[in-house]
C-alpha cells in the first residue's frame, strides 16, 4: 500500500499525509508537517482527499480551484499495516486482505500503526484520534521508537521535492 505527503502552500503552508486503504485515499493536514522525533506529536486533522488527478501532481493548482497553491510531492513510498500484541510490541500485518481489515477497523476505532518507507520518512506511526482535543475529526501523529528516530528532525529543514529535487521556491517560480 502506498502513501504521500505533499507539502502544500496555500493560506496557510502545510502538509498533507495521504494513506492508501483500499481503493480508497484518506487525508490529514499536518501543519508542521511529520517528523521522526518521538517526543513530538503532530496534530493531524482529517481532510478530503484533493481530486485524484493531483495525488501525483507538482506545481501550481490556479487561483479559484479547490486545493489553490503550489504543491510539492514531499515524500513518497510504501507502508505496512501493524498491529500490538502486546504494550509496546508492534507486529507488521503481511497479508494484504488481512492489513486492509486491520486499518478498515482502525479508521472506525481511531487507531491506526503502520511503518512508512519513504525516501524521508521511515520507520513505525499511530496516527490516533482525539477525544475532546481540537475539532472532531482531529487525530495525533506519533512516532514509535525504532532505529529511524531522529532527535530534533523538522520537516522545514527537507524542503525539496522527493520526485525533482525542486525546492518550494522553484515550484512557485
Amino acid at each position: 500500500m502506498k502513501f504521500i505527503i505533499q507539502k502544500h502552500k496555500s493560506e496557510k503552508l502545510h502538509y498533507d499525509f495521504h494513506l492508501e486503504i483500499g481503493k480508497e485515499w484518506y487525508s490529514w493536514t499536518l501543519a508542521k508537517g511529520p517528523t521522526l522525533d518521538t517526543a513530538v506529536k503532530r496534530l493531524a486533522v482529517e481532510s478530503k482527499d484533493h481530486d485524484l488527478k493531483f495525488r501525483e501532481f507538482e506545481g501550481i493548482i490556479p487561483d479559484g480551484e479547490l486545493g489553490s497553491g503550489a504543491i510539492m510531492l514531499w515524500d513518497t513510498g510504501t507502508y505496512i499495516t501493524e498491529i500490538e500484541i502486546e504494550k509496546g510490541t508492534l507486529v507488521r500485518v503481511e497479508e494484504k486482505d488481512e492489513a486492509l481489515k486491520v486499518m478498515q477497523e482502525g479508521l472506525e476505532k481511531g487507531m491506526l500503526k503502520f511503518s512508512l518507507f519513504g525516501t524521508k520518512i521511515k520507520g513505525s506511526y499511530a496516527l490516533v484520534k482525539t477525544k475532546g482535543f481540537g475539532p472532531k475529526n482531529s487525530w495525533l501523529m506519533i512516532k514509535h521508537k525504532d532505529s529511524h528516530v531522529q532527535e530534533g528532525y523538522d520537516a522545514a529543514d527537507f524542503d525539496f521535492s522527493a520526485t525533482t529535487k525542486r525546492t518550494m521556491e522553484e515550484i512557485c517560480h
